[in-house]
């Protein structure tokens, strides 16, 4: 993902806001839950980072640690669940309800992930059948949502 992200200037660096969220899918069958993490960029709508992975404080660190130094150094806004607070700097995380809009961008995405990759709808007879394949699928559209995003900003 790096290669279609774009950094932000190191004047805004510091004013870089992010919306995490997590979203559940699954693989072969129902039982078999996957969670993805996303962390995006209010300002570019770029995916910045993502996990794959269960709703633990582990995979919230990787996806913290999935993130690019220069967007750490921001404000994240997330839900309430507990491993954000967890791991996120409390100076540098606000939790809040959906109500609020300060996630709106980020639920949208997730429906933008469900409405073009029939595999990430919760209802449907697409599924991936490996954990391989459900990854490459995610990779290559993030690829190319981030790319699409980065060259309407050009």
């Amino acid at each position: 993902m790096s290669e279609t992200l774009t950094a932000p200037a190191p004047s805004e660096a510091a004013a870089v806001v992010l919306e995490l969220d997590e979203l559940w899918s699954f693989v072969l069958k129902r039982a078999n839950k996957r969670w993805i993490w996303i962390a995006l960029c209010r300002a570019t709508r770029q995916v910045v980072a993502y996990v794959i992975g269960d709703r633990s404080r582990a995979t919230c660190q990787k996806l913290w640690a999935a993130a690019p130094a220069a967007y750490r150094r921001g404000h994240c806004y997330s839900d309430f669940w507990e491993a954000y607070q967890l791991v996120l700097p409390a100076e540098q995380h606000t939790a809040a309800g959906k109500e609020s809009g300060l996630t709106a961008h980020v639920e949208r995405w997730n429906n933008t992930l469900r409405q073009r990759l029939g595999r990430f709808v919760r209802k449907s007879l697409s599924f991936s059948k490996s954990d391989t394949m459900h990854e490459l699928c995610l990779r290559l559209f993030l690829h190319d949502y981030n790319k699409s995003l980065a060259l309407s900003c050009d």
